[in-house]
């Protein structure tokens, strides 16, 4: 992918299942699509899950216009099950019609149609993109990983050195068509302080653990409430806030209430404020089961949080254990509990902890960084083919 100034610019479609939602892998695929050099590729967003009854929810729409202001453009489909077969032939037929150079997919379902799709409408250039690689995937995600997607695709992008790892020793993909490439997130904008801890039912003194993300059995929440059930007792000003909404809601509002602890754990649903509501956390927590590189902790830790974490996936690649937080094994509420608790005891170590965070998350984890490296993945390929040709 020569950058002379004769170099045509390059016809980009990036395919994603939906966008402006809290999924990390939905805000990253938006994230790199508008971030890609306008100088160099012609971009294109493709949402294939996007009927009325999602266009018209006001996170979309805004989405949408974001893409529209950075020079992408936007197309949706309206896919409303896996199959979708009408919407792939949207899909084959915007290819074609667009002449794609590139087709960089994220998300396994998106990444399937992109190694299906792709060869087909004639795109020289596939790239598919893991952000969670499951244990609970099954042997038929492996053999569709391995014997799939890896094959027709140039190149799988895992976000995390263990699910780079998974891949290759695991799945059985081949090493050299696996590249890891870390998350990164943008700088945000310094908090305004319009959200303060009165409006919240908080009082100064009180001692506030906070989790953000999408209430679903991979978070395993549950293990945050029986740890704010051991924690109570040492603590009696301890609140725990839930950022968040999904499937698991009512469960959790059901386990909450079963364990008498609706003065310590609060659910405040789905929040576009996030930002403003991290500096009043003390702790940060996440108690996923798996993760592939969840921004959640990048922007725990670009708000000076310090963060106790299980040790899954690519966590450790973010938290350095006794750093910038602490590591403990998942589904287990006493160990978390325990990790909580020396941070709080330690007013002094949590600032130091949450200061370093904020300094890693800058020097290694930042979203230019990381498009950086998409850029050079694409340019290396492109040169290759280009080679063998």
């Amino acid at each position: 992918m020569s950058r002379t100034p004769k170099a045509r610019k390059l016809r980009h479609l990036t395919l994603v299942d939906r966008i402006g939602s809290f999924g990390g892998g939905e805000r990253l695929a938006a994230e790199f699509s508008k971030r890609l050099s306008p100088e160099r590729f012609d971009r294109i967003l493709c949402a294939t899950r996007w009927g009325p009854e999602v266009e018209s929810r006001p996170t979309r729409a805004q989405a949408v216009d974001d893409l529209s202001e950075h020079g992408v453009r936007f197309v949706g489909l309206d896919r409303r099950h896996a199959l979708g077969l009408r919407s792939w032939r949207e899909l084959l037929l915007l290819m074609r019609r667009e002449r794609i150079d590139v087709l960089h997919a994220h998300k396994f379902g998106s990444n399937l149609w992109a190694a299906l799709l792709g060869p087909r409408a004639g795109v020289p250039l596939i790239v598919a993109h893991e952000h969670t690689w499951s244990f609970e995937g099954g042997a038929q995600r492996r053999f569709i990983d391995r014997q799939v997607i890896a094959r027709r695709c140039d190149m799988v992008v895992a976000v995390s050195r263990e699910d780079r790892r998974r891949l290759v020793e695991l799945e059985g993909l081949p090493p050299e068509r696996v590249v890891y490439i870390p998350n990164g997130i943008p700088a945000p904008p310094p908090p305004t302080g319009a959200v303060q801890r009165a409006g919240l039912g908080l009082h100064e003194d009180d001692l506030v653990v906070g989790t953000v993300g999408v209430l679903r059995p991979q978070k395993a929440l549950d293990v945050l409430v029986k740890a704010a059930a051991i924690l109570r007792g040492e603590f009696p000003s301890l609140r725990v806030l839930m950022v968040g909404a999904g499937p698991d809601y009512g469960t959790l509002e059901k386990l909450i209430d079963d364990l008498d602890l609706s003065n310590t754990v609060s659910m405040l649903g789905f929040r576009t404020d996030v930002p403003e509501l991290l500096p009043i956390f003390d702790v940060a927590a996440s108690s996923s089961d798996f993760e592939g590189s969840p921004l959640a902790v990048l922007e725990y830790m670009e708000a000076g949080l310090p963060v106790v974490s299980t040790r899954v996936g690519g966590v450790p690649d973010l938290v350095e254990d006794g750093v910038t937080g602490l590591l403990v094994d998942r589904g287990d509420p006493g160990a978390l509990a325990r990790a909580i608790a020396e941070l709080l005891r330690d007013p002094d170590r949590r600032a130091r902890m949450g200061h370093e965070a904020r300094e890693r998350r800058r020097r290694e984890f930042d979203i230019d960084h990381t498009v950086e490296r998409i850029e050079q993945l694409y340019e290396d390929l492109w040169r290759d083919k280009a080679g063998a040709g």
